[in-house]
């Protein structure tokens, strides 16, 4: 049960959408949004770290840069097809944002325990459309996805 009186779904599709165009570029398959607590769509992003040759280019810190400058982020939303890591779970306590919609969590789990012992209403959708989508990602581009969640060798810093 969530508090958000809105459809999640039509939410993740935004992100989603972002997250296709990513894997048709040759990048991570990561989409996300950031919207207002009415739903309205403030910006949205992708993983653009192969495309732009910056590993600094997250879904989620893109889309938190694409809505510009807010005042407050508690009663903002982020939409993201999966589970953030710590540099996008950091912003996200960072900034206090209220509520983190996750697509699929399967893949890659990320730190959602650490995002809801700090406050953020965290809500898992399990989407086929989004497990399905990475799975076939990490598939066929393991060394990319390997460096994306920063595993080298016998080293892990996701």
């Amino acid at each position: 049960m969530t508090s958000l009186n809105l459809d999640v779904k039509k939410l993740l599709k935004i992100a989603y959408e972002e997250a296709l165009i990513g894997f048709n570029e040759g990048g991570v398959p990561v989409g996300a949004a950031l919207l207002d607590s009415q739903g309205n769509l403030l910006g949205k992003g992708r993983n653009r770290r192969v495309q732009d040759d910056d590993p600094s280019v997250h879904g989620e810190t893109a889309a938190f840069k694409n809505a510009g400058r807010q005042t407050c982020y508690t009663d903002k939303i982020l939409v993201t097809t999966l589970a953030p890591c710590w540099y996008c779970s950091g912003l996200i306590r960072q900034f206090r944002i209220g509520t983190v919609i996750v697509g699929e969590s399967q893949n890659f789990e990320g730190h959602l325990d650490w995002l809801r012992e700090a406050g953020v209403e965290v809500i898992e959708l399990n989407d086929v459309g989004c497990k399905v989508l990475m799975a076939k990602f990490i598939q066929q581009n393991p060394d990319i996805w390997n460096e994306d969640i920063g595993e080298c060798g016998n080293h892990t810093h996701a």
